[in-house]
């Protein structure tokens, strides 16, 4: 114990044997103290201040291309949103157009079955127009030849020549009978 009070009490032993053991000069200490601080002063202004503006724009470049980031997906979300909407009102609009087109295709149709329809009548009433009059034609020329031919056979039948009024009368009278 004696001897580490004895090394407490002095101070210069231990500074002597530092010294001696490795070669501490205190001019050559603080002229390299000096040189540290000066080393330390130029770093911390010309290397230490550019490296940390370096970083901190290079800080400010990441967060701005951040926020950039969020305003794109914010875009576009909002631009598939607006596909979206703009589909299905397209969609909606395709539908209508189509449930207009089936309304006006399903008019349309009735409207030619009509006129088809009406027009097949016109046809009918037509063509009992012409049944008629080509039998009232074919009735007029049967009454004629059959007048004619009741003339003839009553001519040779009776064996004189009839005369025109004699002829219009059987003929009128066969017309008749086939009248009634």
């Amino acid at each position: 114990m004696n001897a580490t009070f004895l090394a407490a009490a002095s101070l210069g032993g231990p500074l002597i044997m530092t010294k001696e053991i490795f070669g501490w000069d205190p001019k050559l200490f603080f002229a390299q103290v000096i040189s540290f601080i000066i080393v330390a002063y130029l770093l911390k202004r010309f290397a230490y201040k550019p490296i940390l503006g370096v970083l901190e724009q290079r800080r400010q470049q990441i967060a701005q291309a951040h926020l950039n980031a969020e305003k794109i997906k914010q875009q576009l979300a909002e631009a598939e949103q607006r596909h979206a909407e703009i589909l299905a009102k397209a969609n909606a609009e395709a539908q209508k157009m189509i449930e207009e087109a089936r309304t006006s295709a399903a008019h349309l149709a009735d409207r030619k079955q009509q006129e088809a329809i009406a027009a097949a009548e016109q046809i009918l009433v037509k063509a009992r127009e012409a049944s008629a009059i080509e039998h009232e034609r074919t009735m007029t020329q049967l009454k004629r030849e059959l007048g004619r031919l009741v003339v003839e056979t009553t001519a040779k039948v009776s064996g004189k020549i009839l005369t025109p009024d004699d002829q219009r009368r059987l003929q009128e009278e066969a017309a008749r009978t086939l009248s009634a």
